[in-house]
């Protein structure tokens, strides 16, 4: 993994580049053990996704929500009336948006995010020839399959794994109405969907920083 230069400092960059590894390389050329010696905070991104249908090839983004682990401020975008009503764009312009704000990060944390979150904005990215991040370039962490390999409960889903571990979910209820009518551009049901991606990404913090103790979070899988 390189270094990412387009959000570094000149200074950090000059001193990535003096710096050797084991392996004789700099900072900037190993990034990953830059980051394993603790020269570099790793920058995570807790990261999720609304959709209308669960496959990329029959739905679109509505919306997604960023919690940086170092901010409050959740970065999100949410798709307009106006643009699904243009065929031409529907959701171009939110999963342009994603791109450009998952490239802020080191790292993303999701909840089955491996076999959900981003094979479908990948999906949706590839649909809009749009330059989604390539093998290497951002690593990935699932607390799904960290509390699959941490917890003996009866569901891993993310309520419940956040009801086991610290007593009570954020999330809101999935109510079929509001994601229909939220393909009608309707305000109050896009603000419902993207109050619960918030909602899930606050929980999604919650369980990682609770499981951390029992894995690692710092694998070196990539997007």
């Amino acid at each position: 993994m390189s270094a990412p230069v387009h959000r570094m400092r000149k200074d950090d960059i000059v001193r990535a580049g003096k710096w050797r590894c084991k392996h004789n390389h700099s900072g900037l050329e190993h990034w990953s053990c830059y980051i394993d010696a603790g020269m570099e905070k790793e920058r995570i991104g807790f990261f999720d996704i609304e959709t209308t249908n669960l496959k990329a090839d029959y739905g679109i983004i509505l919306c997604y929500c960023i919690k940086p682990n170092d901010s409050d401020k959740i970065i999100h975008r949410t798709i307009t009336k106006e643009e699904l009503q243009k065929e031409a764009c529907i959701d171009r312009a939110v999963v342009e948006q994603l791109i450009i704000d998952i490239r802020k990060f080191d790292r993303l944390v999701t909840h089955y995010g491996t076999r959900f979150d981003i094979p479908y904005s990948r999906s949706r990215a590839e649909f809009w020839s749009l330059p989604f991040p390539e093998y290497g370039e951002i690593f990935h962490t699932d607390t799904y399959y960290m509390a699959r390999r941490a917890l003996c409960i009866s569901r891993n889903r993310l309520a419940n794994v956040t009801e086991h571990l610290v007593g009570a979910t954020l999330k809101t209820r999935i109510d079929p109405h509001h994601w229909i009518m939220a393909l009608q551009g309707n305000a109050k049901a896009l603000a419902y969907i993207l109050d619960h991606c918030k909602r899930d990404v606050l929980d999604l913090e919650r369980i990682y920083n609770k499981l951390l103790k029992y894995t690692t979070g710092a694998s070196k899988r990539s997007l």
